[in-house]
């Protein structure tokens, strides 16, 4: 595999491998902006999971904190336990059963892990197209030097 993309960019110019290899590192760091992104998605995503476990198991009308933001809380009272309102994105929450609650962490947790293990694998045959070009850019760029300084 690498042998016949290193034959077909052997064959290019030098700007050609240039603009190939920083086409392929501006992928590869978006890809890795991606995989960071979706980092911190499972993180919260198992937060949510770890909080929702947590408040399963307190007594209806147990006192507790409640999140409004980030960084401020409000003192509250459990009502039920039993029934979660579940952030699904752009501000929508549906109401679920702690079960479905739990279920849906699950399930995007999964697929986030899914999409992460594709991303490795793209941003990886990018960065050896790119570690390949580099090579090849080098080598042309030596043979290039003593034609032109003679």
């Amino acid at each position: 595999m690498a042998s016949s993309k290193g034959g077909g960019m052997e064959k290019m110019s030098v700007e050609q491998l240039k603009a190939i290899k920083e086409q392929t590192d501006l992928e590869v760091n978006l890809l890795q902006d991606s995989l960071n992104n979706i980092r911190t998605a499972t993180s919260r995503l198992e937060s949510a999971s770890t909080a929702l476990h947590d408040l399963s198991l307190r007594p209806q009308g147990a006192k507790m904190l409640v999140p409004l933001t980030a960084s401020l809380y409000v003192p509250g009272t459990l009502d039920d336990a039993h029934k979660v309102l579940v952030d699904i994105g752009t501000g929508y929450f549906v109401e679920k059963t702690m079960d479905e609650g739990k279920d849906y962490c699950e399930r995007k947790i999964n697929l986030l892990k899914s999409n992460f293990d594709q991303l490795i694998e793209v941003a990886t045959k990018k960065k050896t197209i790119s570690d390949e070009a580099a090579v090849i850019l080098q080598a042309k760029l030596k043979q290039l030097a003593p034609a032109s300084s003679s």
